[in-house]
């Protein structure tokens, strides 16, 4: 298949690609967009041959529940087979926005899309783009993020092509995406709504609207699968290898400056391999200072005290490692509050429970 891309770089260019997005959303083919958090990899939800599609493109597993996105809270109603009382607020406060809600699915969800659960995924992006798109599609989209199964989530249309061309019939380019982690996924089906997956919008601002949330374990799990054997997978993200390069990833969690003499004393340990670095802003001027070898490859992904910063980078900066053909990626954590706590989520998936605790002194 021959994947046509198209670069949105004015609203004069938008027409023509999105009647051909949409016509192949209508098709049963899978289209690539723009949201504000990464990359979707789009396909009519309630198409049961273009869901497969999805799964087959990216290889996962078809456990793996897949979130279905719409531009209108009344597009939502008929997905579901009831309305849980905190939804409509969730709605009014942080649609469109990087907000996946889990509800009780209605029939009209082909099992395939849900995998297998009797609840669905179901969100309200907040990229023009992405609005457009489902707008004129006029059918909810499943999309998960526009990538391989288990790599890095795509934050350019760049990453898309390398991951799946040849797979996706349309990319639209809507350049470089703004939040650069995946929606936070909240689950609305049980008595306390519940995160399942950490993303763009905070337990703080969800607990500033709804008052008692709850996160579950595996959000905070440093062990690569956070869910126990036999557990189903609730929301993306919360099982499997995930956000991964191809090299080995460790993440040095602690505080300043111990957690930058760790990262120094591992990458003197590690012989003759080649390593690259991702640290904060303060975090590099501080080895830089102290002797950084010349060959580690550094990039560095904004200040320890912006985690809005650190998401925005991480998922390119992991594949900017795996273009270098580092054989080890060394990695600094950050807080995991706030954002950060969807910043630390990605990355201990990243490091697939290779985590090292900072020496004290």
């Amino acid at each position: 298949m021959k994947t046509r891309v198209y670069r949105l770089e004015s609203n004069s260019s938008w027409d023509t690609a999105l009647e051909v997005a949409v016509e192949a959303l209508h098709r049963g083919e899978l289209v690539a967009f723009p949201t504000e958090t990464v990359y979707g990899l789009g396909g009519h939800a309630l198409d049961e041959r273009a869901v497969r599609k999805i799964f087959a493109a990216k290889g996962r597993p078809a456990d793996n529940p897949l979130i279905v996105h719409v531009s209108d809270y009344e597009d939502v109603l008929p997905l579901v087979s009831s309305v849980p009382p905190q939804l409509p607020v969730l709605a009014r406060h942080f649609w469109p926005g990087p907000l996946t809600v889990v509800v009780p699915r209605s029939l009209l969800v082909p099992d395939v899309t849900t995998g297998g659960l009797d609840s669905v995924a179901i969100r309200m992006p907040a990229h023009p783009v992405a609005l457009a798109l489902l707008t004129q599609a006029k059918v909810p989209v499943a999309a998960p993020s526009a990538n391989r199964s288990g790599y890095p989530s795509p934050t350019e249309a760049s990453h898309v092509l390398a991951d799946l061309a040849g797979q996706v019939a349309v990319v639209l380019d809507g350049g470089p995406t703004q939040v650069g982690v995946e929606s936070t996924v909240l689950d609305l089906t049980g008595s306390v709504p519940t995160i399942l997956r950490p993303g763009g919008v905070t337990y703080e601002q969800l607990t500033a609207v709804l008052g008692e949330v709850a996160i579950d374990p595996a959000a905070r799990a440093r062990e690569q699968d956070g869910l126990e054997c036999g557990q189903p997978v609730r929301s993306p993200g919360m099982k499997y290898r995930h956000y991964a390069p191809r090299a080995e990833a460790i993440l040095v969690e602690g505080e300043p400056p111990h957690i930058w003499q760790t990262l120094r004393d591992l990458l003197s340990s590690q012989g003759n391999v080649r390593c690259g670095l991702l640290v904060s802003r303060e975090g590099e001027s501080w080895l830089r200072t102290t002797g950084l070898p010349e060959d580690v490859a550094v990039l560095c992904l904004g200040s320890r005290h912006d985690p809005a910063e650190f998401a925005r980078c991480i998922f390119s900066a992991l594949r900017a490692m795996d273009e270098r053909n580092v054989d080890i990626v060394l990695i600094e954590g950050i807080d995991d509050t706030g954002l950060g706590l969807a910043v630390m989520n990605r990355l201990r998936r990243a490091a697939g429970g290779r985590i090292v605790k900072a020496k004290q002194g």
